[in-house]
Order: C-alpha cells, then sequence, then structure tokens
C-alpha cells in the first residue's frame, strides 16, 4: 500500500540533529482482487524490519531534513486460485524511500541552544512545509509473479503539510499526491501504469512532561486507477487507514514507540488490514 499514516512528521528539531532507527512490524488481513485475476479468499500475514535515518540541516534560514527508510519483509499469501487452494511466500528487501523536507513557515532553523530557549519561550506557534518523498524500486520484485515486495516503479509523493502547536498539543494536517511511473514488467509480460493517488491524513498529539506522548490520526486516499496493456481497470482505490502511537523516552536520547495501524477499504478491491510496530531511535 502506498498510503500511510504517520504522526509527527513536521515536528521540528534543531539543525544537526541525527536520529538513528529501528523498528518490527507485524500486520495482517485479507485482500480483495480484481475478478479477473480468479483469486478469492486471499489473506496475508507481513512480518517487517525497518531501518531509518534522519538528518535535519538549514536551509536559507529554515528547518530542512532528509529521511531515509529501507525496510525487509518477511511475508506469507494463501488463497483460492480457480477455487484450489493455493500459498506463497516472499522474503526480501522492499523499495527504500528517500524523502526530503523544508518548513517554510515557522521557527528558524536553530542550534539546541536555540531551539530550547525558543520553545521556552514560544508555547505556541505553527509550521507549514512542503516534501518530497520517492520510493525507489530496489525491492525484491519477480515479473512472472502477481505478488511481490517491490513495485518496479517509482513512486513520487509531493507534500504539504501544516502543524500547529498549543502547549501540550499539537495538530497535524498532510495532504499528498501519489505520482507513479509505469512498470513495464508486470505479471506475465503486460504493463501497468496508474493514475495518481490523492491522500489526506490528521493527526492529534498530546505531549507529557515526562516526555511521553500519544496520538491519534486517520487518512483517506481515493484515485490511482489502474491500466493493463492498455486496458482501464476500473479500480480506483478508496482506502481508509486509522492509527493510534505511544512514544516514550529512553535516556535523553534514546526512544521507543508503539503503534496500532489499521485500514479499511471502502471499494470492492483493496485491504481490510490490522498491524501493530515497535520502534527504537537514538538522536545524536
Amino acid at each position: 500500500m502506498a498510503q500511510d499514516v504517520e504522526p509527527r512528521r513536521w515536528t521540528p528539531f534543531p539543525v544537526g540533529t541525527n536520529v538513528l532507527g529501528l523498528g518490527y512490524a507485524y500486520g495482517e488481513g485479507n485482500i480483495s482482487f480484481d475478478p479477473v485475476t480468479r483469486i478469492d479468499d486471499a489473506d496475508f500475514r507481513l512480518n517487517s524490519v525497518i531501518a531509518s535515518y534522519v538528518r535535519t540541516f538549514g536551509f536559507s534560514g529554515k528547518t530542512a531534513r532528509v529521511d531515509l527508510r529501507v525496510p525487509y519483509h518477511n511475508g506469507h499469501w494463501e488463497g483460492r486460485v480457480d477455487g484450489d487452494p493455493r500459498s506463497v511466500r516472499r522474503r526480501g528487501f522492499g523499495d527504500p524511500l528517500i524523502r526530503l523536507s523544508v518548513n517554510l513557515v515557522g521557527p528558524p532553523a536553530m542550534d539546541r541552544q536555540q531551539f530550547r530557549d525558543y520553545i521556552t519561550r514560544n508555547p505556541i506557534y505553527t509550521i507549514a512545509g512542503v516534501g518530497v518523498a520517492v520510493r525507489v524500486p530496489l525491492g525484491e520484485y519477480k515479473k512472472d509473479k502477481l505478488i511481490n515486495l517491490g513495485q518496479n516503479r517509482f513512486v513520487i509523493r509531493p507534500q504539504f503539510g501544516v502543524l500547529h502547536k498549543r502547549g501540550p498539543w499539537s495538530y497535524e494536517l498532510t495532504a499528498s499526491t501519489f505520482f507513479f511511473t509505469p512498470n513495464d514488467k508486470f505479471f506475465n509480460g503486460m504493463e501497468r501504469k496508474q493514475d495518481p493517488l490523492y491522500a489526506v491524513q490528521a493527526h492529534v498529539v498530546r505531549t507529557f512532561k515526562t516526555g511521553w506522548w500519544v496520538s491519534a490520526g486517520v487518512a483517506y486516499g481515493w484515485g490511482g486507477e489502474n491500466e493493463i496493456d492498455s486496458l482501464r481497470k476500473d479500480d480506483e482505490t478508496g482506502n481508509l487507514l486509522f492509527g493510534a502511537s505511544l512514544g516514550l523516552p529512553v535516556g535523553r536520547s534514546q526512544s521507543i514507540a508503539v503503534r496500532y495501524i489499521g485500514g479499511r477499504t471502502q471499494k470492492d478491491t483493496g485491504s481490510d488490514s490490522d498491524g501493530l510496530a515497535l520502534s527504537w531511535t537514538i538522536r545524536f
């Protein structure tokens, strides 16, 4: 799934901050395929390990950041093909993600001491930023398989986001458009094209004096109709995502977070899923 529901995407950090992270996620659910595939009663279970890195820097006096994520998956899918039970397992790297963003409105680029002073003096502030995320087609992919861990295409995602901080509360809104390059090595030699997918997500975050934080969020995506060998599939996406997170510090520079993410398709095709994720990060 191209979409996500991720809180604290626009949270500012001092320039020169590095964040290394490692996470584990488990997800399961069922998939409704296009009837032409003759696949019914499809279920999946997916285990993922994700390594991440974030670096903040100054750009024309504003705070910017670059994110890198590399996932490794171990998944199992089962269902019925023409009425016969089938199952398949995939193990390998997914497509890595690179994201570049800059906060255009809000706190200026600051070092650690300036940042602490600013937050103390300004308990209320608003940030508006833009970003672009690119999913690079380096993941495991086999052109003769319908189910793959990689997509064999670039996914380019411009973003616009707003964060309003008011004391211990934060309110976030992000709008995105996903653009997909063609996959000329789709299943059995076919070519897959996809219309842009549009998505919006909103979060409420509450931070406590102890450094703990909790969040709740919801997202919706629509569009993204597929075209296979010049044949329009009439399969526009309608994905509803929702999630909740809990984060807590471990010492001065480390933290852990636990997250639940659910997804429900609002169309005849798509997936219904539930997942849990545990992540650890260290800042330096």
